[in-house]
């Protein structure tokens, strides 16, 4: 009796295992298939390309070549793939909530059905599919992981369906642009404003009204700043204004019919116009942005099939009482945000001010920052805070998500891409996930390394809750906490281990020698700016800089930051910081007398000017900064000496209104009372509209020699910003680098 219960008992357990495995859907074996992929007689190019991308694919995996057709074959052995819009395949998912947005496949019977809510989103579920069911991955345009099997089987319970929240995802990097492929692979736009008006796609004002058409006879058209009309802004509750720019807006749509959005958008400054009818709207709505959504709802108005794109940005991020109107999408910018810390933990400012839009519009388009544009290829460790950020967005209606980028190869370039990419089609998804993804199929044997460092630099600027990680920041303000000696030492390591791993792949050494370019560039960095004995101008640091100079060139990265500050102009200026730190010195550690006020910068500390720390190309170190005056220093050489040379160097940011001087002029004296002007020099780069952003100019005084104690060095500034700059009328800043004198 006992024994038939056991028996009984195992035959039921056996039956049960059994009955709980799924049974199998077999797609193709050793080469083989028994089905076809099926699209609509009236395919369009897309879903024609997303059956084409998923026959590649499936063969390279299963090396069966399944053959795409427009007509279900009559065989009942022949199993079909349907590809296309979710409406019109033949076994319709009327229980699925499909939107245009919304990607799907399901297991039926032996077929398979992959589907979109459009044909866009149809070609985003094949790579979905291929992602999550096959194991493939796209890291960058020519590097994929595809697994090969000469079997390719499914579960005949898979069903998947999703709709990403965020609509609109874009990455600002040249990865996606340059390659539409593989943006297509990721989920991402092709360029940064989808559907817009070309070349109407943020900061506008000044398109649609220019000052040199208009300003000389109408000043009127524009902002009321003091007393006086700047071409800064618009004035909005000026009605011819609303007239011309709305004929304006009517002039691009009828040149680009299939265009959806412009933008009718502020410039890029803040001095909007603060005339008595602006102002009493600005009051009136609690913000300065009342007087631009009223001035663009007005607009929108004329263009209801349309949508009517505008910022809030710096002055116009704080929402109004007016809602938008339904065509109206406002794009709220993260500028001021500091990247350490998640916005919701560290920008309150920002966060408070998109809940407060939410309540207003669900056509809400984010603006959010990435890299560090005044060094994009500096040490960002802002990795931890992109999933917050973006869940965060979503979460409080931001359909469209801009992640600026930096267009331009910076830290981790290709992980960020991905990593960001990632996120934006799923927010939910486990970051620290995704990055072991990507780094174990991209970097290979070297990914433990690489993995370490960025769980190392990250967890050490979590230790420094009040560092603020800026995006016009500069690597010199980590250098006494995540990039102190100690931890550049181990970074270097780390790299030089990580490609001690992959020494005989050189495919994937090119990728870990570009990914440690951030931290040869930090280590430049300290070293001009002379941390510590080791990290100094030294002649070990020529053979770095070399390194720092091939990598580039190999990986055809010529841009240092979005001001345009090229690789090879850096490389010159850095060789010019070594011919200099070479130079004997007779004012080095000399004390400073400082006779005009600095602000802000370098600590306004004027031993600055002979402490042996040479500046860069942004103006966070080693400048001392003046705004709005002259400078004038005194260095006193402590003794009665021979002199006949001195050296100096004055930075150029044009559109941080920071501005070479207009003159420098140098003057000696034995008892520092009675000076003689000994050389004087203009700027060989006098400011003008339209020249260089982002530059250092060299000034080199020879002169016959001269026995002096003190030297005095005036620089003399044009005050405030010229009336075709965007700061017009603003103080200009003059930032001085060390003096040398011998």
């Amino acid at each position: 009796m006992t024994a038939t219960i056991y028996r009984s008992l195992f035959l039921w357990v056996m039956f049960s295992l059994v009955s709980c495995v799924s049974p199998q859907v077999e797609l193709a074996r050793d080469g083989v298939s028994n089905h076809e992929i099926v699209i609509p007689e009236n395919a369009d190019s897309t879903v024609q390309r997303a059956a084409t991308e998923l026959r590649r694919y499936l063969k390279l995996i299963s090396a069966a070549d399944i053959p795409v057709k427009s007509k279900r074959s009559r065989d009942p052995e022949r199993h079909g793939i349907f590809v296309g819009n979710g409406r019109n395949l033949p076994v319709a998912f009327n229980n699925q909530a499909v939107s245009q947005y919304t990607i799907g496949y399901h297991v039926v019977d032996n077929d398979l059905y992959i589907y979109g809510g459009s044909s866009k989103s149809t070609l985003y579920a094949v790579y979905r599919f291929l992602e999550k069911e096959l194991g493939c991955l796209w890291l960058d345009p020519g590097t994929e992981k595809i697994p090969t099997s000469g079997r390719i089987t499914l579960s005949a319970a898979t069903s998947y369906s999703y709709t990403p929240r965020i609509e609109t995802r874009t990455v600002h990097s040249r990865l996606f642009y340059e390659n539409p492929a593989f943006a297509d692979k990721l989920g991402v736009t092709h360029e940064a404003f989808p559907g817009y008006v070309p070349g109407a796609g943020v900061h506008t004002f000044h398109r649609f009204i220019p000052e040199s058409a208009f300003y000389r006879a109408h000043p009127e058209y524009y902002a009321l700043r003091n007393g006086k009309r700047l071409t800064t802004q618009l004035c909005l509750s000026n009605e011819e204004v609303l007239h011309i720019v709305t004929d304006s807006v009517r002039a691009c749509f009828e040149r680009f019919p299939d265009a959806a959005v412009i933008s009718v958008s502020q410039n890029d400054n803040t001095l909007y116009c603060q005339c008595g009818q602006c102002a009493a709207i600005d009051a009136e709505e609690g913000s300065p942005s009342g007087s631009l959504i009223r001035f663009v709802n007005s607009v929108a108005a004329h263009f209801p099939d349309k949508k009517i794109s505008t910022l809030a940005y710096q002055y116009t991020r704080k929402p109004p009482v007016t809602r938008p109107a339904s065509n109206v999408l406002v794009t709220l910018c993260s500028i001021e945000c500091d990247r350490s810390k998640p916005i919701e933990e560290g920008c309150t400012g920002f966060a408070n001010d998109l809940k407060g839009w939410k309540k207003l519009t669900d056509n809400i388009r984010i603006w959010d920052y990435t890299t560090q544009f005044t060094n994009f290829l500096a040490p960002f460790p802002n990795f931890h805070t992109l999933k917050p950020n973006i869940a965060f967005f979503r979460d409080n209606h931001a359909r469209w998500v801009f992640e600026q980028h930096s267009y331009h190869p910076s830290e981790l370039f290709e992980l960020r891409s991905y990593l960001t990419a990632q996120l934006l089609w799923n927010p939910d998804r486990d970051d620290q996930e995704i990055m072991r993804e990507f780094c174990t199929a991209y970097y290979q044997e070297a990914a433990p390394f690489i993995m370490e460092y960025i769980h190392t630099i990250h967890d050490e600027i979590r230790k420094v809750p009040e560092f603020f990680l800026f995006l016009y920041g500069d690597p010199s303000q980590g250098f006494d906490s995540f990039l102190r000696p100690e931890l550049l030492d181990k970074y270097d390591r780390l790299y030089q281990n990580a490609g001690e791993a992959v020494k005989y792949k050189p495919d994937v050494l090119e990728r870990v020698s570009r990914a440690s370019l951030s931290i040869h560039y930090a280590i430049l960095e300290a070293s001009r700016k002379g941390i510590s004995e080791k990290y100094r101008l030294s002649a070990e640091i020529h053979e770095r800089l070399a390194i720092f100079e091939d990598i580039c060139a190999s990986g055809n990265i010529t841009l240092m930051n979005e001001m345009g500050f090229s690789v090879e102009e850096y490389i010159a200026s850095y060789k010019q910081a070594l011919k200099r730190a070479a130079m004997p010195d007779l004012a080095a550690g000399k004390p400073v007398q400082l006779l005009t006020q600095p602000n802000k910068y370098a600590g306004e500390d004027p031993q600055t000017l002979t402490d042996g720390s040479l500046g860069g190309n942004s103006f966070y170190a080693g400048w001392l900064g003046f705004e709005g005056n002259d400078m004038i220093a005194i260095i006193d050489l402590e003794q009665i000496t021979t002199i006949s040379h001195l050296e100096t160097a004055f930075l150029k940011v044009t559109n941080h209104i920071v501005f070479f001087p207009e003159q420098v002029i140098i003057s000696t004296s034995a008892d520092n009372e009675t000076y003689h002007e000994i050389a004087d020099r203009k700027s060989e780069h006098p400011l003008h509209q339209g020249d260089k952003i982002n530059d250092i100019e060299y000034y080199s005084f020879h002169f016959s020699p001269v026995k002096a104690r003190y030297v005095k060095i005036e620089a003399r500034s044009m005050k405030k910003a010229p009336p075709w700059h965007h700061a017009s009328g603003l103080p200009v800043w003059t930032f001085c680098d060390e003096v040398i004198i011998y």
